[in-house]
């Protein structure tokens, strides 16, 4: 077994059964002119863990951890894409329109890809989701029962929507989760640092936190 130095305490984890599941690294939510921007948002703040996220992946994969990725995504016809979704807020461009980097948040297309310095490599996993959570109209469920995965590791974006929402059905589900605090971000800074207060309250209510570097630390010994 192996422990992290985690909050609220230690968390102990075994690889085999470990995975770790990195939401979201969309070029939509994390470079100019997608999604994440128009909505208003300085996507900076989410390009600055790409570094990490990616150190995070080269240790779990030498580890020879279940990796996995999702994507926020919808059906080219939008026939998954709930009204209320679409019309939510003011942005300048909307779920299905055409941007610079192709229709937004639309399968198949380049701003759905993940970014590249956190790209899937080949066997990997990929999930694209139609929600906020990875849970919800996915097969993520199947894929984690028939691997024998109890518990999982949180990267990605943002912190307080999709990989909060996420970690709250996996604890639903009886799965331990641990995000890694320097591998996930929000466009709101302030947003992250109550989501992972929320995450670990109460006695690791919904899981844990820690660090890639205590993460690796673990796993190195």
């Amino acid at each position: 077994m192996a422990k992290v130095h985690a909050k609220p305490f230690d968390y102990e984890f075994a690889v085999p059964t470990t995975a770790l599941i990195v939401i979201d690294m969309q070029r939509d939510f994390i470079e100019p002119g997608g999604f994440g921007e128009t909505l208003g948002n300085n996507v900076k703040l989410l390009a600055a863990i790409v570094p990490t996220v990616k150190r995070l992946l080269d240790t779990c994969r030498k580890a020879g951890m279940t990796i996995i990725h999702t994507r926020e995504a919808h059906r080219p016809d939008l026939s998954d894409l709930p009204p209320a979704k679409l019309k939510r807020g003011n942005p300048k461009l909307r779920i299905g329109d055409p941007s610079a980097m192709g229709r937004i948040l639309i399968a198949g297309e380049p701003g759905n890809d993940i970014v590249a310095g956190c790209a899937p490599l080949p066997g990997e996993i990929v999930i694209d989701k139609p929600g906020k959570g990875a849970f919800y109209a996915t097969a993520l469920g199947d894929i984690l029962r028939l691997r024998g995965i109890t518990h999982l590791l949180f990267a990605g974006v943002t912190t307080e929507v999709c990989v909060q929402t996420t970690m709250r059905e996996a604890n639903d589900r009886g799965y331990d989760s641990l995000l890694i605090e320097d591998a996930t971000e929000s466009y709101f800074p302030e947003f992250k640092r109550a989501a992972m207060d929320m995450i670990r309250a109460q006695g690791a209510i919904v899981g844990w936190t820690a660090t890639c570097d205590q993460l690796a630390a673990a796993l190195h010994k």
